[in-house]
């Protein structure tokens, strides 16, 4: 068997840490699944919203420290790799212990993100029209006036975290990166192909049937390959970061 690790999973824009909780009870019991719930929603609903992507980041680390001690690997998708990365690099930034290996999951590179895709997003009807046309919300939201008003504050807030974002020129990150993406998202294959340089370590990636939420169409897939993925990794411990130049 594997050795046991900790796997955070960073919820997409406008969801919470539930749509990670169906994986306990397939994944193997070598692999703790940590789901992180972010500020504003889920368990976390009456806290107010972060809206900008450094204090968020920052503050994940901060929360989740006691989570992210021995063996433990970050995952998000969409907007949930971008944190897991940004997290990686806060990370190694403090001198903090380092993820034994990133899954970006649904995302274009952080260097090839498209700077208009939030553009005209600020009102009810844009945010509802972008929901309906990524898929992945369940028709119960759309009709339910309440659970409607709580996911678009919760949207609008998370794309104002992704617009906040600038990528910055550092060295890659001294881990395994493993990028999944679905054949028929929008993202092009080259954006997200460059994720390959932000690792030093060894990159993977990995294609399914399916739009944008292809982790929930093809989910016995995903998570059949995620497994062995981590199995595949380091045995050690995690290890404290080096500064770097």
């Amino acid at each position: 068997m594997a050795a046991s690790l900790t796997l955070l999973c960073l919820p997409c824009a406008g969801a919470s840490a539930t749509m990670y909780l169906r994986w306990r009870r397939q994944l193997p019991q070598w692999i703790h699944l940590a789901p992180v719930e972010l500020p504003g929603r889920g368990g976390r609903l009456c806290e107010p919203p972060v809206e900008d992507f450094a204090q968020l980041v920052a503050q994940l680390c901060y929360e989740q420290h006691g989570a992210m001690q021995g063996r433990f690997v970050l995952l998000g998708h969409s907007m949930g790799a971008l944190l897991a990365f940004g997290m990686a690099r806060h990370l190694r930034a403090m001198g903090r212990h380092l993820p034994l290996a990133l899954v970006a999951s649904g995302s274009a590179a952080p260097s090839r993100r498209d700077p208009g895709r939030f553009a005209d997003k600020g009102d009810d009807a844009a945010l509802i029209a972008d929901l309906r046309r990524q898929g992945g919300t369940p028709e119960e939201v759309f009709a339910s006036p309440e659970l409607m008003r709580i996911t678009l504050d919760v949207l609008g807030a998370d794309y104002r975290v992704c617009e906040s974002f600038v990528h910055a020129a550092e060295p890659p990150l001294p881990m395994p990166l493993h990028v999944f993406a679905g054949r028929e998202d929008e993202i092009a294959a080259e954006r997200i192909e460059t994720w390959s340089a932000e690792a030093a370590q060894g990159f993977s990636l990995d294609w399914f049937d399916g739009g944008h939420f292809f982790i929930k169409q093809r989910e016995a897939e995903v998570l059949s390959v995620l497994v062995r993925h981590l199995a595949g990794v380091p045995r050690g411990e995690a290890h404290a970061a080096r500064a770097f130049a």
